[in-house]
């Protein structure tokens, strides 16, 4: 891929579906769908790498995805727990930060451990972070940052200071996302066009990209079409140029 006549967005994100149709369309279960899927995971990984994209983010289980049959839950957690343990070499050899956003509800104590010890371990690394989308809702990060929003005004109103900050300034530090630039690209899966709960403040001015192919067999001609497709685009923010 030559970067030197793309454009390459520093944040890219990823809505990971259709694994279970991937599957059924095989004639295999859902949860293999799943573990098929974590290979396109690694390959992604590597392809931001090579692009040059300083942050990936993926949406691997949302809040509502609690709603599917127990069985193909306790599969997702487990493949959750098994990706925290097999992918630390990677992320040690390469150097990229790992981080995780969501809320914490319903979560193993062991999953919730292993998250912190590596995001501990890989803090300072710079190469890249991927930061993954673990029980998240785009309505719940709006509604946890509005209540945290609220106290600060108010302290701020005791004290009868704000200095310079806006009050956008401050609602956004309050998002679960903050430190992280907003998603340039945001790429979907299996053709789907929608949002589904993800990143609905953060998206406002993002760039999306409606793959046909599932994610199981998102690859790197994908990724390069999907590059592609951004790179071509005038990015105006409501403005005129």
């Amino acid at each position: 891929m030559e970067n030197d006549i793309r454009k390459i967005p520093v944040h890219v994100s990823i809505i990971m579906d259709g694994n279970g149709r991937w599957a059924k369309e095989k004639g295999l279960s859902r949860i293999y769908g799943h573990r098929e899927g974590a290979e396109s995971v690694r390959a992604s990984c590597r392809l931001a790498m090579e692009s040059g994209v300083k942050y990936l983010s993926l949406f691997a289980f949302s809040e509502e995805n609690w709603g599917r049959p127990k069985e193909e839950v306790d599969a997702l957690m487990g493949l959750m727990l098994d990706s925290l343990v097999n992918e630390r070499r990677m992320f040690m050899d390469n150097r990229i930060r790992f981080r995780v956003i969501g809320s914490e509800q319903g979560i193993s104590g062991e999953i919730l451990d292993r998250i912190a010890s590596l995001e501990a371990e890989t803090r300072d690394f710079d190469a890249m972070t991927l930061i993954v989308f673990f029980n998240y809702s785009g309505k719940w990060d709006i509604m946890q940052a509005a209540e945290k929003f609220a106290c600060r005004k108010s302290a701020m109103g005791s004290s009868g200071t704000s200095g310079d900050v806006s009050d956008k300034e401050i609602f956004e530090s309050c998002l679960s996302t903050y430190g992280i630039p907003d998603p340039d690209l945001l790429i979907r899966t299996s053709g789907e066009k929608r949002l589904s709960n993800f990143m609905l403040w953060q998206c406002a001015y993002t760039e999306f990209y409606f793959a046909d192919v599932f994610w199981p067999d998102f690859r790197e001609k994908d990724w390069a079409l999907a590059l592609d497709s951004y790179s071509n685009r005038d990015r105006r923010y409501g403005k005129i140029k």
